[in-house]
């Protein structure tokens, strides 16, 4: 907690959040474009973006599908706002509302088109164990029928080790994600046809990786007696450490473009 002008002048120092990202995920450009073009095309009148940080897809969306609103939700206030900054640079902003507020339970729905990429947490219970089966239900309710759902989800690429599940985040456990094949039949026990079934590559991981701390190790180099310093650093290898220790290899991302069945 910031308690002086000293602590505030200090946590002002340090470097923008995320800002080496263009997406909030191991996702190229090159796919970013294929995804969106898929979605544009079913001319959806409006998206929601759950878990949305600043909307870079979703503003991409837009773009590409100039009738459409759309709405972003997120409970992060520092990436909403950046979110905004970027809409009224591009134009959009009359056509998109980025709104903070939790995505459980949401009566946001039903609607055209959802993204929801690395974000599905948000709609599960906090309380309870994580259940993809579960969000693939609530956004089953969220779209329309004959709407489209672009849907981000970790799968293990392999069964992970007890030394590898050791070196992840808190608490990890094989039982954290499924193999893609049952991933996919889940979205059809939900009620969609999984129309587009892709993967993030090696080469999207380390770009979302390394982009994810860039800024900060680069000010920690520069600035290593700052009074932020060691717990940042301390942040910093940790992340880094669940990453190339951990889930490396392992743990991989889907991109499914889900149909939802009439």
């Amino acid at each position: 907690m910031i308690t002086s002008a000293s602590d505030a002048s200090s946590a002002a120092d340090l470097p923008p959040r995320l800002g080496s990202l263009t997406f909030h995920g191991p996702l190229s450009e090159a796919r970013a474009t294929r995804m969106i073009e898929r979605l544009a095309a079913s001319a959806p009148a409006d998206v929601l973006d759950i878990g949305c940080g600043w909307g870079e897809l979703l503003l991409r969306v837009l773009e590409a599908a100039p009738a459409a609103k759309g709405i972003g939700i997120d409970i992060n206030a520092e990436d909403l706002a950046r979110g905004r900054a970027l809409a009224e640079e591009r134009g959009l902003a009359d056509r998109v509302a980025f709104v903070e507020e939790s995505a459980l339970g949401t009566d946001r729905g039903p609607v055209d088109a959802i993204l929801c990429l690395g974000s599905s947490q948000a709609l599960c219970d906090p309380e309870l164990p994580y259940d993809p089966a579960a969000v693939l239900r609530e956004l089953r309710r969220l779209v329309r029928p004959g709407g489209r759902v672009v849907l981000g989800e970790g799968f293990w690429e392999r069964t992970p080790t007890e030394t590898e599940l050791a070196g992840m985040w808190p608490g990890a456990s094989a039982g954290d994600h499924f193999s893609l094949g049952a991933l996919v039949d889940l979205a059809v026990e939900a009620g969609f046809r999984p129309a587009w079934i892709e993967t993030a590559s090696a080469e999207e991981w380390e770009e979302f990786e390394s982009g994810y701390r860039y800024d900060t190790e680069v000010w920690l180099a520069a600035h290593p007696d700052h009074p932020l310093a060691a717990e940042t650093r301390e942040r910093v290898d940790r992340q880094r450490s669940s990453w190339l220790n951990g889930y490396r290899g392992v743990l991989g991302i889907a991109y499914l473009t889900l149909v939802a069945v009439a």
